[in-house]
């Protein structure tokens, strides 16, 4: 007998997973291929989890979150100047990706259309697919430092146009949308009447002239067409706890605490108070992105060193999405030569989409000693191909 039904058989394991299980049973594998921090969570945000199971804070907590956490994301993380209501705008998610997943649940209808940009990181697509609608990817180039154009979402909006998902900074290629841009595509979706979600995970790790970062949600008639979709994984080391949130329309909102409830119940209530005592000290966001600012610096430095490889300058979270075009394979091709051959993991471009075929996507969440002894051998590797 075959359970299965449709969906669960389309099902496939994404590339960058697939790359890591090519990698089990090596030694001396250097992995610039996980987007996650390396480093443990902060000390202060571990000691709050236990304090919490030692006071016996480890029953339901309402479907929405702890009311303390989300009055805490209110007022105090990096939405805080947009004036959410804690009671009735913010929902606590099993991590990021609990939150879109039950943005899509409540969102779709069969057959409605999500803008995604490509290259783009590979679960947007696979969500939107699951939950009945369609993926419409808007293609980017390069020599554009992988920017989505308004000109081009407008023309691939249709009838069926449900929502454009935006990710800013970006997975993979690190890139961080000009605020001209953001303007000009807030124009387009307030238009023609189009929900934006705006994946914000990476927006505390921003460089140079992307600091600080701004929402969309921030302009004038954009809070109630937009969800903004964070988690404590990336700005704190908390990737292994799962705690996300959803901000945005109370109607939305409502429906995907209705979804929560009938799903997973809530989310785990030492993590929400773990979560409380994280934004209560905005400092380790800073140490954090200063870590990885230094790594970007060295990773940037030594890639320019090798020949055939060409790199846009990422502006935020911890991706640089090189140009490996020159040495005519494909990206998976190289990858899997370079993994066999020099025992490095990254990540092909192709997995993000058809406009990253001819990059690589590398993750800086190496030490840096790891970092330059990659780099070394990623020089090694094109020396000889």
């Amino acid at each position: 007998m075959n359970f299965l039904n449709k969906k669960a058989k389309g099902l496939e394991q994404g590339a960058i997973r697939a790359m890591f299980d090519k990698a089990i049973g090596m030694s001396d594998v250097i992995s610039m291929g996980i987007g996650e921090p390396d480093m443990p969570t902060p000390s202060l945000i571990c000691e709050a989890a236990t304090e919490a199971l030692n006071k016996g804070i480890t029953h339901y907590t309402p479907n929405a979150g702890a009311f303390e956490l989300r009055e805490a994301i209110a007022q105090k993380s990096t939405v805080k100047e947009i004036g959410y209501d804690p009671w009735t705008e913010i929902i606590i998610t099993n991590g990021g990706m609990g939150a879109l997943s039950l943005l899509f649940l409540v969102i779709l209808d069969e057959g409605d259309e999500v803008l995604i940009q490509d290259p783009q990181w590979l679960n947007y697509v696979a969500q939107v697919q699951y939950c009945g609608g369609k993926a419409v990817r808007v293609p980017t180039k390069s020599q554009d430092n992988f920017q989505m154009s308004a000109e081009v979402i407008e023309s691939l909006i249709t009838p069926r146009t449900k929502a454009l998902m935006i990710n800013s900074p970006n997975n993979p290629t690190g890139e961080v949308m000009p605020w001209s841009n953001v303007e000009k595509i807030a124009e387009v979706v307030q238009r023609h009447d189009i929900l934006v979600i705006t994946d914000e995970v990476y927006n505390t790790l921003t460089y140079g002239d992307s600091l600080p970062y701004r929402s969309i949600a921030s302009l004038p008639g954009m809070k109630e067409r937009t969800v903004v979709v964070n988690s404590f994984s990336k700005a704190y080391a908390m990737t292994g706890w799962r705690i996300g949130y959803a901000a945005g329309p109370s109607d939305v909102i409502d429906r995907m605490v209705k979804c929560q409830e009938n799903f997973n119940a809530c989310v785990n209530a030492p993590g929400q108070y773990a979560a409380v005592v994280a934004l209560n000290h905005p400092e380790l966001t800073k140490e954090l992105r200063d870590v990885f600012a230094g790594r970007r610096k060295a990773f940037l430095e030594g890639l320019s060193n090798i020949e055939g490889i060409r790199c846009n300058e990422p502006e935020g979270a911890f991706y640089a999405f090189p140009d490996i075009s020159a040495f005519r394979m494909t990206s998976q091709r190289f990858c899997e030569r370079l993994l066999l051959e020099q025992r490095v993991v990254c990540i092909p471009g192709s997995a993000f989409g058809e406009c990253g075929e001819g990059f690589i996507r590398v993750a800086y969440t190496c030490g840096e000693e790891k970092l330059l002894e990659a780099l070394e051998r990623l020089r090694t590797f094109c020396a000889k191909i």
